[in-house]
């Protein structure tokens, strides 16, 4: 089944309404807290039942699911996740937070000050890639191939939008404090 997408602006369009929404924000607890959706609850993809988030909707019934992430990638491995547990009624939020802070739609910020997962996933892979070949150069050739499995990583990530390194790095402890929604 293809995810069905909605754009930041209906959205904010339907909550001007007055219309209630679950808005589901599966990024890390750390960049939840460092700025969300304003009305948007945390349940990290890694952490996502939809089942027993579907129980837990106190008579919402078949009312839609808005998923939002950073920039569309987790949110539509969560909808698959509505999908595979036979719940149709769930839309991905285009182009993520980001999307929505570019259109100056209200966010909550937080206080503190996080590294993007993605910037943190590029810092780990380019400091791969420079010990590989910095090692591979100055000790043995047989380090490159660390640079050589970086750059496969990051081909694979790109093809197929799963990255083990982000998941990994999702699960660090400075990207899990700080939720207090």
């Amino acid at each position: 089944m293809s995810v069905r997408t909605i754009s930041p602006q209906d959205l904010q369009r339907l909550r001007e309404r007055g219309t209630t929404l679950e808005i589901i924000d599966v990024r890390t607890p750390a960049e939840y807290a460092q700025v969300h959706v304003d009305g948007a609850r945390s349940v990290p993809l890694d952490a996502l039942d939809p089942k027993a988030l579907l129980a837990s909707r106190n008579g919402a019934g078949d009312e839609p699911v808005y998923v939002i992430c950073q920039s569309g990638g987790r949110a539509a491995r969560a909808c698959d996740a509505f999908h595979a547990a036979e719940f149709a009624n769930v839309f991905s939020v285009e182009g993520g937070t980001s999307a929505w802070e570019r259109a100056g739609l209200p966010v909550v910020r937080g206080a503190r000050r996080l590294i993007s997962l993605e910037r943190q996933v590029r810092i780990g892979a380019g400091s791969l890639v420079l010990i590989g070949v910095t090692l591979g150069w100055l000790l043995h050739p047989a380090f490159f191939a660390l640079a050589a499995f970086v750059g496969a990583g990051l081909v694979f990530a790109g093809v197929t939008d799963w990255c083990g390194m982000g998941l990994l790095l999702a699960r660090m402890p400075w990207n899990r404090a700080g939720v207090s929604s």
